[in-house]
């Protein structure tokens, strides 16, 4: 039996996905394989005291998107290219696992198991989708802007951008954020990314109900979390997946709001291990 401290260990490590992007992740832990999807503007450092703490029950795989942080990238993205980047790691850990997602990052999750990947338990922190037309989420042409923004090299307006209209930030809290230099800068560094999440959500922000022939591929048992101080718009699109998927349940945690991953990994973790545990 694995010690405390041996759980503690974190191996940093790689795969090779089907188009030949290597997938840099860190492995800590024992026992059943739970793999962290990273929101948009994030990589495998957002979710690291997540990834401690489950590793406490887990073997976590915590890995950088292609793109991110020492993943590598490929012309030509297409989200499909990040679903074989989860099933190489699912392969990595032999073959199954369990999946826990936050915001774009859970459709992206959803993805995954829709396409029919092995994984025993799907864990999906707010996603995004926006079933009706209430202001919630980002404008029409959000993907066209931000695809402009970043060809002019415009990387500091794209994360703006991306956290007034996407995330419905105020803008006040953008401007405090630009004055810290070592943040800013790091989410400039993955502005580029933020044209993948928009494809990993493709049309399902444009006050459309969802589609259930798309997601109810998706067998695996799954639970849609949502935060207690989240706009009701999560809310409304964590009841309605529930409600599609052939094995779901929908469960709000009090006090949290949608950067509980960062903000408040240890009030996710109950949740997260009584459901993954089964």
């Amino acid at each position: 039996m694995s010690t405390t401290s041996e759980k503690a260990v974190t191996v940093n490590a790689s795969v090779i996905s089907q188009d030949g992007t290597e997938i840099a992740f860190e492995r800590l832990g024992a026992g059943p394989a739970v793999i962290l999807v990273s929101s948009a503007l994030a990589d495998r450092s957002d979710a690291r005291k997540l990834a401690g703490l489950l590793a406490e029950h887990f073997t976590v795989i915590n890995y950088d998107r292609r793109g991110r942080g020492t993943s590598g990238d490929a012309a030509g993205y297409a989200a499909e290219r990040e679903v074989e980047d989860i099933a190489a790691l699912i392969d990595h850990v032999g073959g199954s696992a369990s999946v826990f997602g936050s915001s774009s990052g859970a459709v992206l999750a959803l993805r995954a198991a829709a396409a029919g990947l092995t994984i025993e338990r799907l864990a999906l922190y707010e996603p995004p989708f926006v079933i009706s037309h209430d202001g919630f989420g980002p404008p029409k042409d959000y993907a066209r802007h931000l695809d402009a923004l970043l060809a002019a090299d415009r990387r500091g307006d794209a994360v703006t951008y991306f956290m007034t209209k996407a995330q419905g930030m105020p803008a006040f809290m953008v401007t405090m954020m630009r004055l810290m230099p070592g943040v800013w800068s790091n989410l400039k560094a993955l502005a580029h990314t933020l044209p993948y999440d928009a494809a990993v959500m493709g049309e399902t922000q444009q006050g459309k109900p969802l589609e259930a022939d798309r997601w109810s591929a998706a067998k695996a048992p799954t639970m849609v979390l949502t935060g207690g101080k989240s706009p009701a718009g999560f809310h409304n699109a964590a009841r309605a997946l529930a409600d599609i998927l052939p094995d779901a349940e929908h469960r709000t945690l009090p006090g949290l709001n949608h950067g509980a991953v960062v903000m408040a990994p240890k009030k996710l973790v109950p949740a997260l291990v009584e459901f993954l545990r089964g």
